[in-house]
């Protein structure tokens, strides 16, 4: 297996050379998701310099993060049951899954400090995705004004699986309005500043399109 520092270069060097041809500078954080590979495989992640770790399940997370000792920041990247968030929601740095009232509502029970969220948009309307409509996404976040443990700190996406990257774009594209036109609301709970989009196979045209955090497993970790 391929060693994860060179691998992480790779992919630094491919985010600096999007950034050029976009003519963008933001800050572009890399988030490794672990779900898939071994603790040691992870261990070899914040060796490397990675900080931020993603994990989809309970389970995978709690364990890894009980083994390594805090040494990472946390990102819960899946699709969260309101049944297991005190399982998890204090034991992460981020959530890149807000889609629903009933998830707002458990997390502000269980919350011991505020939890800074991504709210997840499906952008390209596929039904195996979750995430809310895109007209759903502005009222959604206006609702969440009650909810003193949650921080509206970005956006996520998925782009469709496809060779199409003029489809890819599109949805990036469109994320990145949509926050724009949240950002001019201007509510203190959600700066949403951010932008949770691409993966191993599209977060190039993430980053020209404005990915401030790209979650990357398989071209990193393996």
């Amino acid at each position: 297996m391929e060693k994860i520092s060179n691998n992480l270069n790779q992919i630094r060097n491919k985010i600096e050379e999007a950034k050029n041809r976009a003519s963008v500078t933001q800050d572009v954080t890399i988030i490794a998701v672990t779900k898939q590979v071994t603790t040691e495989r992870a261990q070899e992640a914040i060796n490397a310099g990675l900080i931020h770790l993603g994990e989809n399940r309970p389970e995978g997370l709690l364990t890894k993060k009980s083994e390594l000792n805090n040494q990472a920041k946390w990102h819960y990247i899946g699709s969260l049951q309101s049944r297991k968030v005190k399982q998890v929601i204090n034991e992460i740095d981020y959530l890149h899954s807000l889609d629903r009232i009933s998830l707002a509502e458990e997390i502000n029970k269980r919350a011991e400090k505020i939890i800074d969220c991504f709210v997840q948009a499906n952008v390209s309307g596929e039904q195996s995705k979750h995430g809310l409509k895109t007209e759903e996404v502005i009222p959604f976040i206006q609702s969440l004004e009650q909810f003193d443990k949650i921080r509206v700190v970005g956006l996520m996406t998925m782009a469709p699986n496809t060779e199409d990257q003029t489809i890819i774009r599109n949805v990036f594209k469109n994320l990145k309005n949509l926050q724009q036109e949240v950002v001019k609301l201007n509510l203190p709970y959600a700066p949403c500043q951010e932008l949770s989009m691409g993966m191993s196979n599209d977060f190039e045209i993430a980053v020209e399109e404005g990915a401030t955090f790209v979650r990357i497993g398989t071209a990193l970790v393996g």
